[in-house]
Protein backbone atom coordinates (compact mmCIF):
# COMPACT_ATOMS: atom_id res chain seq x y z
CA UNK A 1 0.00 0.00 0.00
CA UNK A 2 1.53 3.76 -1.08
CA UNK A 3 2.44 5.32 1.95
CA UNK A 4 0.75 8.24 3.54
CA UNK A 5 2.03 11.63 2.90
CA UNK A 6 3.14 13.94 6.35
CA UNK A 7 0.88 16.26 5.24
CA UNK A 8 -1.85 13.48 6.72
CA UNK A 9 -4.29 14.73 9.18
CA UNK A 10 -6.13 12.08 9.98
CA UNK A 11 -4.25 8.63 9.18
CA UNK A 12 -7.40 6.08 9.38
CA UNK A 13 -11.02 6.12 8.11
CA UNK A 14 -12.69 5.96 4.10
CA UNK A 15 -13.99 8.36 2.11
CA UNK A 16 -16.63 8.31 -0.83
CA UNK A 17 -16.54 9.95 -3.96
CA UNK A 18 -19.48 10.06 -6.22
CA UNK A 19 -18.83 10.67 -9.83
CA UNK A 20 -22.78 11.99 -12.24
CA UNK A 21 -21.69 11.28 -15.69
CA UNK A 22 -24.00 11.78 -18.76
CA UNK A 23 -25.56 8.24 -18.47
CA UNK A 24 -24.42 6.84 -14.95
CA UNK A 25 -24.23 7.89 -11.24
CA UNK A 26 -21.12 6.06 -9.84
CA UNK A 27 -19.79 5.65 -6.09
CA UNK A 28 -16.44 4.69 -5.26
CA UNK A 29 -15.19 4.31 -1.51
CA UNK A 30 -11.32 4.72 -1.08
CA UNK A 31 -8.74 4.24 1.73
CA UNK A 32 -6.48 8.02 2.55
CA UNK A 33 -4.11 6.12 0.64
CA UNK A 34 -6.01 6.17 -2.58
CA UNK A 35 -6.69 3.04 -3.19
CA UNK A 36 -9.87 2.09 -4.25
CA UNK A 37 -11.84 -0.33 -2.31
CA UNK A 38 -15.03 -0.45 -3.77
CA UNK A 39 -16.94 0.62 -6.15
CA UNK A 40 -20.49 0.74 -8.06
CA UNK A 41 -22.70 2.14 -11.14
CA UNK A 42 -26.11 2.87 -10.94
CA UNK A 43 -27.95 3.94 -14.80
CA UNK A 44 -29.71 7.31 -14.81
CA UNK A 45 -32.75 8.27 -16.97
CA UNK A 46 -32.24 10.60 -19.96
CA UNK A 47 -34.90 12.62 -22.03
CA UNK A 48 -34.54 13.51 -25.97
CA UNK A 49 -37.67 15.19 -26.82
CA UNK A 50 -36.60 16.63 -29.71
CA UNK A 51 -33.43 17.02 -31.43
CA UNK A 52 -30.93 19.07 -29.23
CA UNK A 53 -32.87 18.61 -25.89
CA UNK A 54 -31.55 16.34 -23.48
CA UNK A 55 -33.33 16.15 -20.17
CA UNK A 56 -32.59 14.59 -16.79
CA UNK A 57 -34.26 14.11 -13.43
CA UNK A 58 -32.76 15.50 -10.54
CA UNK A 59 -34.75 13.08 -7.94
CA UNK A 60 -33.74 9.98 -10.63
CA UNK A 61 -30.42 10.94 -9.90
CA UNK A 62 -30.53 11.42 -6.38
CA UNK A 63 -31.61 8.03 -5.75
CA UNK A 64 -29.14 6.38 -8.69
CA UNK A 65 -26.55 7.86 -6.44
CA UNK A 66 -28.13 6.89 -3.19
CA UNK A 67 -28.21 2.50 -4.76
CA UNK A 68 -24.78 3.39 -6.11
CA UNK A 69 -22.99 4.29 -1.98
CA UNK A 70 -24.93 1.65 -0.36
CA UNK A 71 -23.71 -0.68 -3.10
CA UNK A 72 -20.36 -0.04 -2.98
CA UNK A 73 -19.98 0.04 0.52
CA UNK A 74 -21.66 -3.24 0.38
CA UNK A 75 -19.14 -4.83 -1.13
CA UNK A 76 -16.53 -3.12 0.74
CA UNK A 77 -17.30 -4.04 3.90
CA UNK A 78 -17.15 -0.66 4.94
CA UNK A 79 -19.12 0.44 7.79
CA UNK A 80 -21.13 3.31 7.41
CA UNK A 81 -19.46 4.88 10.44
CA UNK A 82 -15.61 4.66 8.90
CA UNK A 83 -16.64 6.79 5.80
CA UNK A 84 -15.02 10.54 7.24
CA UNK A 85 -16.01 12.44 4.03
CA UNK A 86 -17.66 12.36 0.92
CA UNK A 87 -17.91 14.80 -2.30
CA UNK A 88 -19.63 14.77 -5.54
CA UNK A 89 -18.21 15.90 -9.31
CA UNK A 90 -20.94 16.08 -11.82
CA UNK A 91 -21.82 16.69 -15.21
CA UNK A 92 -21.95 21.15 -15.83
CA UNK A 93 -25.63 20.33 -16.40
CA UNK A 94 -28.04 23.01 -15.04
CA UNK A 95 -30.81 21.96 -12.40
CA UNK A 96 -33.94 24.35 -11.78
CA UNK A 97 -35.52 23.66 -8.13
CA UNK A 98 -38.68 25.71 -6.68
CA UNK A 99 -38.73 27.77 -4.01
CA UNK A 100 -39.36 24.34 -1.49
CA UNK A 101 -36.84 22.72 -3.47
CA UNK A 102 -38.73 20.45 -5.40
CA UNK A 103 -38.53 20.01 -9.31
CA UNK A 104 -39.32 22.44 -11.52
CA UNK A 105 -39.81 22.07 -15.09
CA UNK A 106 -37.30 22.71 -18.15
CA UNK A 107 -39.75 20.61 -20.54
CA UNK A 108 -41.23 22.59 -23.26
CA UNK A 109 -44.47 19.87 -22.42
CA UNK A 110 -43.87 20.27 -18.65
CA UNK A 111 -43.35 17.03 -17.12
CA UNK A 112 -42.16 17.97 -14.10
CA UNK A 113 -39.53 15.50 -12.81
CA UNK A 114 -37.37 16.60 -15.66
CA UNK A 115 -35.78 19.73 -14.10
CA UNK A 116 -32.32 19.19 -15.90
CA UNK A 117 -30.70 20.33 -18.87
CA UNK A 118 -28.32 18.45 -19.70
CA UNK A 119 -24.66 19.49 -20.40
CA UNK A 120 -25.01 17.94 -24.02
CA UNK A 121 -28.08 20.15 -24.79
CA UNK A 122 -27.84 22.60 -27.52
CA UNK A 123 -31.50 23.95 -27.39
CA UNK A 124 -30.09 27.66 -26.48
CA UNK A 125 -27.80 27.75 -29.42
CA UNK A 126 -29.69 31.06 -30.79
CA UNK A 127 -28.80 32.67 -27.32
CA UNK A 128 -25.69 31.57 -27.07
CA UNK A 129 -24.60 33.31 -30.52
CA UNK A 130 -26.83 36.14 -29.61
CA UNK A 131 -24.50 36.36 -26.58
CA UNK A 132 -21.52 35.80 -28.50
CA UNK A 133 -22.24 39.02 -30.63
CA UNK A 134 -21.72 40.88 -27.69
CA UNK A 135 -18.49 42.77 -26.38
CA UNK A 136 -18.37 41.20 -22.84
CA UNK A 137 -15.65 41.00 -20.55
CA UNK A 138 -16.37 37.75 -19.48
CA UNK A 139 -16.15 36.16 -23.14
CA UNK A 140 -12.15 36.76 -22.89
CA UNK A 141 -11.90 34.08 -20.01
CA UNK A 142 -14.11 31.51 -22.47
CA UNK A 143 -11.68 31.48 -25.46
CA UNK A 144 -13.51 34.53 -27.23
CA UNK A 145 -17.06 32.55 -27.57
CA UNK A 146 -19.57 30.68 -24.79
CA UNK A 147 -21.07 27.26 -25.70
CA UNK A 148 -24.21 26.48 -25.93
CA UNK A 149 -23.20 24.17 -23.09
CA UNK A 150 -22.72 26.49 -20.71
CA UNK A 151 -25.12 27.94 -18.11
CA UNK A 152 -25.77 31.45 -18.88
CA UNK A 153 -27.23 30.85 -22.12
CA UNK A 154 -29.56 27.50 -20.79
CA UNK A 155 -30.59 30.45 -18.49
CA UNK A 156 -31.64 33.15 -20.79
CA UNK A 157 -33.10 30.26 -22.89
CA UNK A 158 -35.48 29.35 -20.11
CA UNK A 159 -36.82 32.88 -19.08
CA UNK A 160 -37.26 33.09 -22.92
CA UNK A 161 -39.43 30.28 -23.51
CA UNK A 162 -40.63 28.72 -20.43
CA UNK A 163 -41.68 32.27 -18.23
CA UNK A 164 -43.23 30.15 -15.71
CA UNK A 165 -40.51 28.26 -14.72
CA UNK A 166 -38.40 31.11 -14.69
CA UNK A 167 -41.08 33.10 -12.36
CA UNK A 168 -41.18 30.06 -10.23
CA UNK A 169 -37.80 29.09 -9.86
CA UNK A 170 -36.24 29.11 -6.24
CA UNK A 171 -32.57 27.49 -7.09
CA UNK A 172 -30.62 27.23 -10.25
CA UNK A 173 -27.94 24.97 -9.55
CA UNK A 174 -25.19 23.24 -11.25
CA UNK A 175 -25.65 19.27 -10.93
CA UNK A 176 -22.39 19.38 -8.84
CA UNK A 177 -23.67 22.34 -6.74
CA UNK A 178 -27.45 20.73 -6.38
CA UNK A 179 -25.73 17.25 -4.83
CA UNK A 180 -23.68 18.89 -2.17
CA UNK A 181 -27.01 20.62 -1.35
CA UNK A 182 -28.72 18.03 -1.07
CA UNK A 183 -26.24 16.20 0.70
CA UNK A 184 -25.88 18.42 3.75
CA UNK A 185 -27.96 21.81 3.31
CA UNK A 186 -25.34 24.63 2.36
CA UNK A 187 -26.57 26.68 -0.39
CA UNK A 188 -22.71 27.09 -1.73
CA UNK A 189 -21.62 26.87 -4.69
CA UNK A 190 -18.14 25.41 -6.01
CA UNK A 191 -15.44 27.82 -7.31
CA UNK A 192 -15.03 25.67 -10.24
CA UNK A 193 -18.58 25.36 -11.52
CA UNK A 194 -19.38 28.91 -10.96
CA UNK A 195 -15.90 29.86 -12.89
CA UNK A 196 -16.28 27.91 -15.57
CA UNK A 197 -19.75 27.66 -16.57
CA UNK A 198 -21.91 30.58 -14.98
CA UNK A 199 -19.15 33.82 -16.25
CA UNK A 200 -18.12 34.37 -12.51
CA UNK A 201 -14.47 36.32 -12.35
CA UNK A 202 -12.73 33.81 -10.33
CA UNK A 203 -9.43 36.31 -10.18
CA UNK A 204 -10.71 39.48 -9.40
CA UNK A 205 -11.90 40.56 -5.71
CA UNK A 206 -11.36 38.75 -2.81
CA UNK A 207 -12.33 35.22 -3.65
CA UNK A 208 -14.63 36.96 -7.49
CA UNK A 209 -17.23 38.40 -8.39
CA UNK A 210 -20.53 38.16 -10.52
CA UNK A 211 -20.13 40.70 -13.87
CA UNK A 212 -23.43 42.44 -12.88
CA UNK A 213 -23.14 44.80 -16.43
CA UNK A 214 -22.80 41.38 -18.48
CA UNK A 215 -25.59 39.57 -16.25
CA UNK A 216 -28.00 42.99 -17.14
CA UNK A 217 -27.02 42.91 -20.37
CA UNK A 218 -28.19 39.50 -21.41
CA UNK A 219 -31.39 40.11 -19.26
CA UNK A 220 -30.93 37.66 -16.76
CA UNK A 221 -29.73 39.28 -13.51
CA UNK A 222 -32.97 39.23 -12.23
CA UNK A 223 -31.99 35.50 -11.33
CA UNK A 224 -28.66 37.06 -9.63
CA UNK A 225 -29.92 39.41 -7.56
CA UNK A 226 -33.22 37.31 -6.15
CA UNK A 227 -30.26 35.19 -4.90
CA UNK A 228 -31.81 32.06 -6.74
CA UNK A 229 -27.94 31.32 -7.85
CA UNK A 230 -26.39 32.81 -4.68
CA UNK A 231 -23.16 34.32 -4.43
CA UNK A 232 -21.48 31.68 -1.24
CA UNK A 233 -18.56 30.80 -3.77
CA UNK A 234 -16.17 28.04 -2.35
CA UNK A 235 -13.08 26.24 -3.11
CA UNK A 236 -13.46 22.85 -3.76
CA UNK A 237 -12.78 20.56 -1.21
CA UNK A 238 -13.57 23.22 1.13
CA UNK A 239 -15.92 21.64 3.78
CA UNK A 240 -19.05 22.38 4.06
CA UNK A 241 -20.63 20.87 7.00
CA UNK A 242 -21.96 17.10 7.52
CA UNK A 243 -24.52 15.11 6.11
CA UNK A 244 -28.83 15.73 6.96
CA UNK A 245 -30.25 13.13 8.71
CA UNK A 246 -32.59 12.61 6.04
CA UNK A 247 -29.55 12.71 3.64
CA UNK A 248 -27.27 10.37 5.71
CA UNK A 249 -30.48 7.96 5.38
CA UNK A 250 -30.78 8.03 1.99
CA UNK A 251 -27.13 7.60 1.41
CA UNK A 252 -26.32 4.82 4.17
CA UNK A 253 -24.05 7.00 5.64
CA UNK A 254 -24.19 8.68 9.34
CA UNK A 255 -24.07 12.52 10.08
CA UNK A 256 -21.07 12.49 11.02
CA UNK A 257 -19.70 12.05 7.48
CA UNK A 258 -18.29 15.49 6.04
CA UNK A 259 -19.29 17.12 2.76
CA UNK A 260 -16.60 18.56 0.77
CA UNK A 261 -16.97 21.28 -2.18
CA UNK A 262 -17.69 19.38 -5.85
CA UNK A 263 -16.39 19.96 -8.74
CA UNK A 264 -16.99 19.16 -12.22
CA UNK A 265 -16.63 15.49 -13.90
CA UNK A 266 -13.39 15.73 -16.10
CA UNK A 267 -11.80 18.38 -13.62
CA UNK A 268 -12.23 15.93 -11.03
CA UNK A 269 -10.48 13.41 -13.46
CA UNK A 270 -7.52 15.92 -13.43
CA UNK A 271 -7.39 16.29 -9.62
CA UNK A 272 -7.22 12.17 -10.08
CA UNK A 273 -4.63 12.19 -12.74
CA UNK A 274 -1.44 14.97 -12.29
CA UNK A 275 -1.50 14.33 -8.42
CA UNK A 276 1.18 12.14 -9.62
CA UNK A 277 3.35 14.54 -11.55
CA UNK A 278 4.59 14.81 -7.68
CA UNK A 279 5.73 11.67 -6.74
CA UNK A 280 9.02 12.89 -6.16
CA UNK A 281 8.15 16.19 -5.17
CA UNK A 282 7.03 16.83 -1.41
CA UNK A 283 6.93 20.10 -2.27
CA UNK A 284 3.97 19.83 -5.20
CA UNK A 285 5.91 22.27 -7.35
CA UNK A 286 3.17 23.86 -9.42
CA UNK A 287 5.95 24.16 -12.10
CA UNK A 288 6.10 20.29 -12.87
CA UNK A 289 2.41 20.71 -13.94
CA UNK A 290 3.15 23.08 -17.06
CA UNK A 291 4.35 20.17 -18.98
CA UNK A 292 1.43 17.95 -18.72
CA UNK A 293 -2.06 17.63 -20.05
CA UNK A 294 -5.04 15.63 -18.26
CA UNK A 295 -7.39 14.16 -20.90
CA UNK A 296 -10.08 13.01 -19.47
CA UNK A 297 -11.87 10.52 -21.91
CA UNK A 298 -15.60 9.64 -22.26
CA UNK A 299 -18.96 10.48 -24.29
CA UNK A 300 -17.01 13.75 -24.86
CA UNK A 301 -13.50 14.51 -24.06
CA UNK A 302 -11.90 17.17 -21.69
CA UNK A 303 -8.57 18.60 -21.79
CA UNK A 304 -6.67 20.14 -18.24
CA UNK A 305 -4.08 22.23 -18.23
CA UNK A 306 -2.99 24.57 -15.77
CA UNK A 307 -0.10 27.14 -15.34
CA UNK A 308 0.90 29.81 -12.85
CA UNK A 309 -0.04 32.47 -15.27
CA UNK A 310 -3.09 33.42 -17.42
CA UNK A 311 -2.84 31.68 -21.05
CA UNK A 312 -5.04 33.32 -23.25
CA UNK A 313 -6.02 31.18 -26.40
CA UNK A 314 -8.57 31.55 -29.18
CA UNK A 315 -11.24 28.87 -29.18
CA UNK A 316 -9.90 27.32 -26.14
CA UNK A 317 -12.30 27.75 -22.74
CA UNK A 318 -10.40 29.47 -19.80
CA UNK A 319 -8.02 30.75 -18.20
CA UNK A 320 -9.99 29.94 -15.11
CA UNK A 321 -8.47 31.09 -11.85
CA UNK A 322 -8.53 28.22 -9.31
CA UNK A 323 -11.03 26.00 -10.81
CA UNK A 324 -9.26 22.91 -10.98
CA UNK A 325 -6.29 23.10 -8.34
CA UNK A 326 -5.94 26.48 -6.20
CA UNK A 327 -4.09 29.50 -7.07
CA UNK A 328 -3.59 27.84 -10.73
CA UNK A 329 -4.86 29.41 -13.94
CA UNK A 330 -6.79 26.73 -15.82
CA UNK A 331 -7.23 26.29 -19.62
CA UNK A 332 -9.55 23.92 -20.40
CA UNK A 333 -9.91 22.33 -24.18
CA UNK A 334 -12.28 19.66 -24.76
CA UNK A 335 -14.24 17.59 -27.96
CA UNK A 336 -17.95 17.44 -27.55
CA UNK A 337 -18.20 14.47 -29.78
CA UNK A 338 -15.49 11.77 -28.88
CA UNK A 339 -16.30 8.57 -27.45
CA UNK A 340 -19.89 9.37 -29.12
CA UNK A 341 -18.55 10.35 -32.27
CA UNK A 342 -16.33 6.68 -32.69
CA UNK A 343 -19.41 4.82 -31.66
CA UNK A 344 -21.91 7.13 -34.09
CA UNK A 345 -19.21 5.78 -36.46
CA UNK A 346 -20.01 1.88 -35.86
CA UNK A 347 -24.04 2.12 -35.02
CA UNK A 348 -24.42 4.27 -38.67
CA UNK A 349 -22.87 1.42 -40.53
CA UNK A 350 -25.03 -1.50 -42.11
CA UNK A 351 -23.06 -3.90 -40.77
CA UNK A 352 -23.37 -2.49 -37.17
CA UNK A 353 -26.60 -4.65 -36.39
CA UNK A 354 -24.83 -8.12 -37.47
CA UNK A 355 -21.32 -6.82 -35.07
CA UNK A 356 -23.33 -6.78 -32.12
CA UNK A 357 -24.63 -10.08 -32.81
CA UNK A 358 -21.24 -11.36 -33.10
CA UNK A 359 -20.29 -9.77 -30.25
CA UNK A 360 -23.24 -10.75 -27.55
CA UNK A 361 -22.46 -14.50 -29.33
CA UNK A 362 -19.24 -14.23 -28.45
CA UNK A 363 -19.20 -12.69 -25.21
CA UNK A 364 -16.65 -9.61 -26.41
CA UNK A 365 -16.89 -6.08 -27.32
CA UNK A 366 -17.81 -4.61 -30.77
CA UNK A 367 -14.08 -3.29 -30.42
CA UNK A 368 -12.92 -6.08 -29.63
CA UNK A 369 -13.53 -7.81 -32.87
CA UNK A 370 -13.36 -4.28 -34.85
CA UNK A 371 -9.56 -4.52 -33.39
CA UNK A 372 -9.54 -8.36 -34.88
CA UNK A 373 -10.45 -7.54 -38.22
CA UNK A 374 -8.03 -4.33 -37.96
CA UNK A 375 -4.96 -6.76 -36.86
CA UNK A 376 -5.73 -9.40 -39.69
CA UNK A 377 -5.77 -6.73 -42.26
CA UNK A 378 -2.51 -4.95 -41.27
CA UNK A 379 -1.26 -8.13 -41.42
CA UNK A 380 -2.64 -9.99 -44.28
CA UNK A 381 -1.72 -6.72 -45.88
CA UNK A 382 1.92 -6.56 -44.63
CA UNK A 383 1.86 -2.98 -43.69
CA UNK A 384 5.15 -1.19 -41.32
CA UNK A 385 2.28 -0.10 -38.89
CA UNK A 386 -1.32 -0.81 -39.51
CA UNK A 387 -2.29 3.06 -39.42
CA UNK A 388 -2.01 2.64 -42.97
CA UNK A 389 -5.16 1.28 -43.09
CA UNK A 390 -6.81 4.44 -43.16
CA UNK A 391 -4.81 6.09 -45.90
CA UNK A 392 -7.88 6.54 -47.87
CA UNK A 393 -10.35 7.25 -45.15
CA UNK A 394 -10.62 10.76 -43.54
CA UNK A 395 -12.82 11.79 -40.72
CA UNK A 396 -13.69 15.56 -39.21
CA UNK A 397 -15.69 14.44 -35.92
CA UNK A 398 -17.47 17.16 -35.41
CA UNK A 399 -21.17 15.58 -34.64
CA UNK A 400 -21.77 18.58 -32.14
CA UNK A 401 -19.49 20.75 -33.12
CA UNK A 402 -16.63 22.36 -32.42
CA UNK A 403 -15.71 23.00 -28.45
CA UNK A 404 -12.07 23.19 -28.89
CA UNK A 405 -9.79 24.81 -30.58
CA UNK A 406 -12.54 26.58 -32.70
CA UNK A 407 -14.96 27.33 -30.41
CA UNK A 408 -17.68 26.73 -33.92
CA UNK A 409 -20.45 24.91 -32.32
CA UNK A 410 -22.22 24.97 -35.77
CA UNK A 411 -19.77 22.98 -37.08
CA UNK A 412 -20.45 19.42 -38.32
CA UNK A 413 -18.86 16.21 -39.28
CA UNK A 414 -17.40 15.00 -42.58
CA UNK A 415 -16.52 11.37 -43.65
CA UNK A 416 -14.60 11.22 -47.40
CA UNK A 417 -13.62 8.02 -48.74
CA UNK A 418 -17.21 6.32 -48.39
CA UNK A 419 -17.73 3.09 -50.86
CA UNK A 420 -20.52 1.30 -51.25
CA UNK A 421 -18.66 -1.86 -49.24
CA UNK A 422 -21.25 -3.08 -46.38
CA UNK A 423 -18.73 -5.57 -44.78
CA UNK A 424 -17.03 -6.01 -41.87
CA UNK A 425 -13.81 -5.06 -43.33
CA UNK A 426 -15.33 -1.50 -43.97
CA UNK A 427 -16.77 -0.87 -41.34
CA UNK A 428 -13.42 -1.75 -39.07
CA UNK A 429 -11.55 0.89 -41.29
CA UNK A 430 -14.20 3.32 -40.83
CA UNK A 431 -13.92 2.75 -36.77
CA UNK A 432 -10.02 3.20 -36.96
CA UNK A 433 -10.27 6.44 -38.67
CA UNK A 434 -12.47 7.76 -36.54
CA UNK A 435 -10.58 6.86 -33.24
CA UNK A 436 -7.47 8.52 -35.04
CA UNK A 437 -9.78 11.73 -35.92
CA UNK A 438 -10.47 12.03 -32.18
CA UNK A 439 -7.12 11.89 -31.43
CA UNK A 440 -6.16 14.60 -34.30
CA UNK A 441 -8.58 16.68 -32.24
CA UNK A 442 -6.64 16.33 -29.23
CA UNK A 443 -3.58 17.29 -31.07
CA UNK A 444 -5.13 20.52 -32.04
CA UNK A 445 -6.09 21.26 -28.70
CA UNK A 446 -2.19 20.66 -27.67
CA UNK A 447 -0.54 22.72 -30.98
CA UNK A 448 -3.49 25.75 -29.71
CA UNK A 449 -1.68 25.12 -25.83
CA UNK A 450 1.90 24.97 -26.64
CA UNK A 451 1.54 27.94 -29.45
CA UNK A 452 0.43 30.16 -26.05
CA UNK A 453 3.48 29.38 -23.94
CA UNK A 454 2.17 25.68 -22.45
CA UNK A 455 5.32 23.11 -22.86
CA UNK A 456 3.25 19.77 -22.96
CA UNK A 457 5.13 16.84 -23.22
CA UNK A 458 3.17 14.17 -21.31
CA UNK A 459 -0.34 13.31 -21.33
CA UNK A 460 -1.93 11.92 -18.62
CA UNK A 461 -5.20 9.89 -19.43
CA UNK A 462 -8.34 8.02 -17.97
CA UNK A 463 -11.90 7.62 -19.25
CA UNK A 464 -13.60 4.37 -21.24
CA UNK A 465 -10.99 4.64 -24.38
CA UNK A 466 -7.95 3.37 -22.28
CA UNK A 467 -9.52 0.11 -22.03
CA UNK A 468 -8.77 0.15 -25.93
CA UNK A 469 -5.60 -1.02 -27.05
CA UNK A 470 -6.04 0.68 -30.30
CA UNK A 471 -7.23 4.25 -28.58
CA UNK A 472 -4.39 4.13 -26.43
CA UNK A 473 -1.59 3.31 -28.94
CA UNK A 474 -3.78 5.43 -31.79
CA UNK A 475 -3.27 8.64 -29.56
CA UNK A 476 0.15 8.08 -28.64
CA UNK A 477 1.21 8.35 -32.50
CA UNK A 478 -1.60 10.58 -33.72
CA UNK A 479 0.02 13.12 -30.52
CA UNK A 480 3.56 12.52 -30.56
CA UNK A 481 3.54 12.58 -27.06
CA UNK A 482 3.79 9.34 -24.20
CA UNK A 483 0.75 8.75 -22.39
CA UNK A 484 0.35 7.86 -18.71
CA UNK A 485 -2.72 5.61 -17.57
CA UNK A 486 -3.18 6.24 -13.75
CA UNK A 487 -2.94 3.89 -11.26
CA UNK A 488 -6.14 3.64 -10.25
CA UNK A 489 -8.35 3.49 -13.20
CA UNK A 490 -11.40 5.59 -12.05
CA UNK A 491 -9.01 8.39 -11.86
CA UNK A 492 -12.16 10.50 -12.34
CA UNK A 493 -13.93 8.70 -8.56
CA UNK A 494 -10.54 9.44 -7.04
CA UNK A 495 -10.15 12.84 -7.99
CA UNK A 496 -13.67 13.66 -5.95
CA UNK A 497 -12.29 11.21 -3.41
CA UNK A 498 -9.10 13.88 -2.82
CA UNK A 499 -12.00 16.63 -2.22
CA UNK A 500 -13.94 14.21 0.19
CA UNK A 501 -10.66 13.89 2.34
CA UNK A 502 -9.85 17.07 2.11
CA UNK A 503 -13.44 18.55 3.23
CA UNK A 504 -12.92 15.99 5.93
CA UNK A 505 -9.68 17.28 7.05
CA UNK A 506 -7.88 14.65 6.37
CA UNK A 507 -5.23 16.59 4.18
CA UNK A 508 -3.97 19.97 4.74
CA UNK A 509 -4.62 20.69 1.03
CA UNK A 510 -5.87 19.65 -2.20
CA UNK A 511 -2.19 19.50 -3.49
CA UNK A 512 -1.18 17.48 -0.73
CA UNK A 513 -4.16 15.04 -1.30
CA UNK A 514 -3.04 14.68 -4.60
CA UNK A 515 0.04 13.58 -4.26
CA UNK A 516 -0.52 11.23 -1.30
CA UNK A 517 -3.53 9.23 -3.11
CA UNK A 518 -1.96 9.49 -6.76
CA UNK A 519 0.15 7.45 -8.78
CA UNK A 520 0.99 6.53 -12.57
CA UNK A 521 0.40 3.30 -13.89
CA UNK A 522 1.54 1.97 -17.26
CA UNK A 523 2.50 4.31 -20.12
CA UNK A 524 2.24 4.16 -23.79
CA UNK A 525 5.06 5.35 -26.08
CA UNK A 526 4.23 7.28 -29.40
CA UNK A 527 5.54 4.82 -32.03
CA UNK A 528 8.33 7.06 -34.30
CA UNK A 529 8.01 5.50 -37.37
CA UNK A 530 4.46 6.87 -37.75
CA UNK A 531 5.31 10.23 -37.75
CA UNK A 532 5.41 11.36 -41.06
CA UNK A 533 1.98 9.47 -41.86
CA UNK A 534 0.53 11.09 -38.91
CA UNK A 535 1.70 14.99 -39.59
CA UNK A 536 -0.16 14.19 -43.22
CA UNK A 537 -3.44 13.10 -42.18
CA UNK A 538 -3.33 15.97 -39.14
CA UNK A 539 -3.21 18.08 -42.12
CA UNK A 540 -5.72 16.94 -44.06
CA UNK A 541 -8.11 16.59 -41.08
CA UNK A 542 -7.75 20.89 -40.39
CA UNK A 543 -8.20 21.34 -43.99
CA UNK A 544 -11.10 19.52 -43.98
CA UNK A 545 -12.42 21.90 -41.07
CA UNK A 546 -10.80 25.06 -43.45
CA UNK A 547 -12.56 23.85 -46.27
CA UNK A 548 -16.24 23.13 -44.61
CA UNK A 549 -16.10 27.18 -42.74
CA UNK A 550 -15.38 27.64 -46.52
CA UNK A 551 -18.63 26.43 -47.67
CA UNK A 552 -20.61 27.52 -45.28
CA UNK A 553 -19.94 30.73 -46.11
CA UNK A 554 -20.53 30.53 -49.49
CA UNK A 555 -23.99 29.02 -48.71
CA UNK A 556 -24.61 31.56 -45.64
CA UNK A 557 -26.97 34.27 -47.84
CA UNK A 558 -29.61 31.30 -47.94
CA UNK A 559 -29.92 30.83 -44.57
CA UNK A 560 -32.86 33.14 -44.45
CA UNK A 561 -34.82 31.56 -47.32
Amino acid sequence: MTSLSNSAVKLNGNVIGVDVGTGSARAGVFNLAGVLLASAVEPIETWKPRPNFVEQSSEDIWMAVGRAIQSCLAQSGCAPESILGISFDATCSLVVLDSSDRPLTIDIQGEAQRNIIVWMDHRAQAETDIINSGDYDVLKHVGGRLSPEMETPKLLWIKKHLPHTWAQAGKFFDLADFLTYRACGSNVRSLCTSVCKWTYLGHEGTGGRWDRAYLNAIGIADAFDSQKIGDDIRPMGTPLGLLTEQSASELGLTTACAVGVGIIDAHAGGLGLLGAIWADDPTCDPARLETALALIGGTSNCHMAVSRQAKFISGIWGPYFGAMLPDMWLTEGGQSSAGSAIDHVIADHAYAPTLRTKAMEANVSVYELLNTELERLARDQHLPFPALLTRDIHILPYFLGNRSPNADSHATATIEGLTLDESLTSLALRYYAAVQAVAYGTRDIVRAMNAAGYQITSLFVTGGGTKNPVWLQEHADATGLTLLLAREPEAVLLGTAILAATGAGAYLSVQHAMRAMSATGESVRPNQATATYHEAKFEIFRDMYSEQRHRRERMASFGNL
